[in-house]
């Protein structure tokens, strides 16, 4: 479903009506057909009672999907907004060193930046980034600070905070990764799809003997969970889609690391 998510919100709308409105005239015209004799009695038979459980089931399954795809992406703008505040801190920081040194603090920074916007940003929104390798500018930068030889307490100190501003970048962009493989499994979706046309199902079935109310019920309730679907697969992702946690706060860092 990743061409379903890349979607512009207003095509993702449209898709996802259209799909919801053609399974529930699908089920008008199953069950329709099926309201004759003994079967007609039988539809009419089953209590309206039965529909505020399932409404109320389908409401419970869209709030847990819900919570998760906006936790998600809580946590992904919190890692994003954490590495970028990192790496502010080391370019800051990088002035108290000699100025080849800052130069290629710097330089590091501002390389990894570009890389995490035109390789890694795209890749996660795939869901294809991975952990296996090591940033490369931001390990050569660690490597500078770990082995440079301070001299003074300001060096010294400077050196401690850019170490740990460093680790603190690798480990925002490993949360930002694993966040990106974060979505909506296929059994939570079937669970939902059914959900909701088991409820369509039932008011098809209730309404049978008043076609033009059942048509209208229908509508409206299948209008519903389709704008709940579009709710859901807007926010499934974090990374990915129109509504998506963008690199630009990263993008701000550049400037600071440019000499």
């Amino acid at each position: 479903m990743t061409w379903l998510f890349d979607l512009p919100i207003l095509a993702m709308g449209a898709v996802v009506l259209g799909a919801t409105w053609l399974g529930t005239a699908l089920i008008y015209l199953t069950v329709t057909r099926l309201a004759t004799g003994d079967r007609a009695r039988a539809f009419k038979a089953i209590s309206p009672g039965i529909l505020p459980p399932l409404s109320l089931m389908f409401a419970l399954l869209v709030g847990f999907l819900a919570a998760q795809d906006w936790g998600d992406v809580e946590r992904a703008h919190t890692a994003v907004n954490r590495e970028a505040s990192s790496l502010r801190a080391v370019v800051l920081l990088a002035a108290a060193f000699p100025g080849e040194l800052e130069a290629k603090f710097r330089k590091n920074i501002q390389d990894h930046i570009e890389d995490v916007v035109t390789r890694e940003w795209p890749a996660m929104a795939h869901g294809d980034a991975t952990l296996t390798m090591a940033p490369p500018r931001l390990a050569e930068a660690l490597r500078m600070a770990i082995l440079y030889v301070p001299s003074g307490e300001g060096q010294i100190a400077a050196q401690r905070e850019i170490i740990e501003a460093l680790q603190g970048a690798l480990e925002a962009r490993r949360q930002r990764i694993i966040l990106s493989h974060s979505s909506i499994n296929r059994v939570k979706w079937l669970v939902l799809l059914l959900e909701a046309a088991l409820t369509l199902v039932a008011i098809a079935m209730i309404h049978s003997d008043n076609p033009r109310s059942n048509r209208i019920i229908l509508g409206i309730f299948s209008t519903a969970v389709g704008l709940a679907v579009v709710l859901l697969v807007s926010h499934s992702g974090a990374f990915s889609g129109e509504i998506s946690v963008k690199p630009t706060v990263l993008q701000q860092v550049m400037p600071e690391a440019t000499p």
